[in-house]
């Protein structure tokens, strides 16, 4: 009904347009979105020239899930305040969740580090835009630039981590940056999943049923046979499903991007050819080949278990996972995103130590009994991660990280003492630790939350661009609107110069100038400039305002980013 903490049923007459654009952000920050919609609409209706009002509006939208609710208000806050870097950054936040609008959302997010380099918020965007591509270099420098502005900041520590790990996002087979819809690049990468696993399983069932037709009822011939039609049964498969792709322009770039999706469709592809040659090889008799183990091992080499082991290896070993748990503990305490990615870190960790340690006891049982004692310090990583992130919620983590330490205590300790108890402790330890992981992993995909995988590691995604806007009083406005004379100062190859303007100011809150045309050429490379006024009415009174300056028609419209305001000191103060 429209009733809040201020008032009894939320209506406030007399509350000005930037009271009810700080009710908007309050109710935004206390998790209230439809009401700080009710509220920046009020804050618009009073002043449609307030561009923040319409920040909020497409802020609260974006809150709801109404990503294309949010994007005209967006664009109307940029309509006004051309030069305000929040304005930009609010646009590019909405962008960057369009279809085909990457490209857009960059653009604006370029603007506005061009704007305010000094603000962390724009950093942060651009290091999301490139983390959505997949660009970690790019935007891991991105993420610290950001940081170097504000340390503490949540969003720019959680995706650094991301990026030091080297996230997956969740479409791989999608380029943001792609004037398509992801649904187009969805279908298509199903049709080309659905192809290899269909052309896949045929050909596994097939060769089975060869080999067993050969070694069982001595029907060889007749199995081959059997064979070629199961290469003709694959034709109006293939055509089914590449007519369903329908983007074919992207297909190379959709397997490049998404790796995994490009190994599958590879296998399916070389299955093909190996069925293939391993029917000619049987009708040839190669003399020191047997066709039906040749056909079987290919079953093994191409199939999906081959594949999963070499992934799961693959991202166990992908990424820094030490250097993002020093990145994003700080902010552990304050965001759940950050506490959720340091315990799947964690799970990383645990990965590489129990892989190393399963090579490393396989090669003492086998070479040197001795070489055990080298496996006392592989778990020290692990160990320093956990003092660090402190678990103590994830038991299922802690049981498992115990196990490996003991496997890594125990097989040393056999190692030097020859004894086969210690061994077999080590040993057993090795596969609990395994086991306790697989049930947690089997917990998790029960209950469908999240596992100790990568795929469960989140994208901190913090609202933007809901700072408030810099507002002009009545004796700023006053003071350009009757000063004889404003200066301009601004910055170009040679340092700063000064320079003659006119100048008004608009019911949105800018200036508009005419100024000198050495002053618009300089503006395009650094749009930030400082204008210097003193009221003719009160002679001891002076303004600064440092804003962004944009070039519009044939006016410069600067957007205020900071007022000062003084008196000039009297004859008494001269002495």
């Amino acid at each position: 009904m429209g009733t809040d903490e201020s008032g009894k049923n939320g209506n406030h007459p007399n509350r000005s347009a930037r009271e009810w654009c700080e009710e908007a952000l309050s109710r935004l920050d206390a998790g209230r979105p439809e009401a700080a919609l009710d509220a920046a609409r009020r804050a618009a209706g009073l002043d449609p020239a307030s561009e923040w009002a319409h920040r909020l509006i497409s802020l609260a939208h974006e809150r709801l899930g109404r990503d294309a609710d949010a994007l005209p208000a967006a664009e109307r806050a940029v309509e006004l305040a051309h030069g305000s870097w929040p304005a930009r950054l609010r646009l590019a936040g909405v962008l960057r969740r369009l279809p085909g609008r990457w490209a857009e959302a960059s653009e604006q997010a370029e603007l506005a580090r061009k704007f305010a380099p000094e603000e962390p918020g724009p950093e942060v965007m651009r290091g999301d835009l490139a983390l959505l591509r997949g660009e970690h270099a790019r935007a891991e420098r991105a993420y610290r630039a950001a940081l170097a502005a504000d340390p503490g900041h949540p969003q720019a520590r959680v995706n650094l981590g991301l990026a030091l790990l080297r996230w997956d996002r969740p479409r791989l087979h999608h380029d943001p940056a792609w004037p398509i819809d992801p649904r187009q690049s969805g279908r298509a990468r199903r049709a080309m999943e659905v192809w290899s696993r269909q052309v896949r399983l045929l050909l596994a069932v097939g060769t089975l049923g060869i080999a067993a037709c050969a070694l069982l009822l001595d029907w060889g011939a007749q199995a081959r046979l059997g064979g070629l039609v199961l290469l003709l049964l694959l034709v109006p498969i293939t055509v089914r499903q590449a007519r369903r792709v329908g983007v074919w322009r992207y297909a190379g770039a959709m397997l490049g991007g998404d790796p995994w999706l490009g190994v599958s469709v590879a296998s399916a592809a070389l299955s093909i050819a190996a069925f293939t040659a391993w029917l000619l090889l049987g009708a040839v008799r190669v003399p020191w080949l047997d066709p039906v183990w040749a056909g079987l091992a290919g079953i093994l080499v191409l199939g999906w278990p081959a594949q999963a082991g070499v992934r799961a290896l693959a991202q166990a070993w992908r990424g820094r996972p030490l250097r993002a748990l020093a990145v994003t503990e700080p902010v552990r305490a304050s965001e759940r995103t950050a506490r959720r990615n340091v315990g799947v870190a964690l799970w990383i960790v645990l990965g590489r130590t129990w892989t190393v340690l399963v090579a490393l006891a396989g090669g003492a049982l086998v070479v040197e009994p001795l070489a055990a004692v080298a496996m006392v310090a592989v778990p020290s990583p692990l160990v320093w991660g956990f003092l660090r992130a402190r678990p103590g919620a994830d038991r299922w983590l802690l049981t498992a990280a115990g196990l490996v330490v003991l496997a890594a205590v125990a097989c040393a300790a056999g190692g030097v003492l020859e004894a086969a108890w210690a061994w077999r402790t080590g040993l057993g330890a090795l596969v609990a630790g395994a086991v306790v992981s697989g049930l947690r992993g089997a917990q998790a995909w029960w209950r469908g939350g999240p596992g100790p995988w990568r795929s469960s590691l989140l994208m901190c995604d913090l609202p933007v661009g809901g700072e408030p806007s810099v507002a002009l009083n009545s004796e700023v406005r006053q003071t350009f609107s009757y000063a004889r004379s404003v200066v301009l100062a601004y910055g170009d190859a040679l340092g700063p110069r000064v320079a003659g303007a006119v100048a008004s100011v608009t019911s949105s809150g800018e200036l508009r100038l005419i100024a000198e045309t050495e002053a618009w050429e300089a503006v395009e490379e650094d749009p930030r400039v400082a204008l210097f006024a003193t009221d003719p009415l009160q002679r001891r009174f002076w303004v600064e305002v440092r804003g962004v300056a944009r070039a519009d028609s044939d006016v410069l419209r600067v957007t205020p980013k900071q007022v000062l305001v003084g008196e000039f000191p009297g004859r008494h103060q001269r002495r």
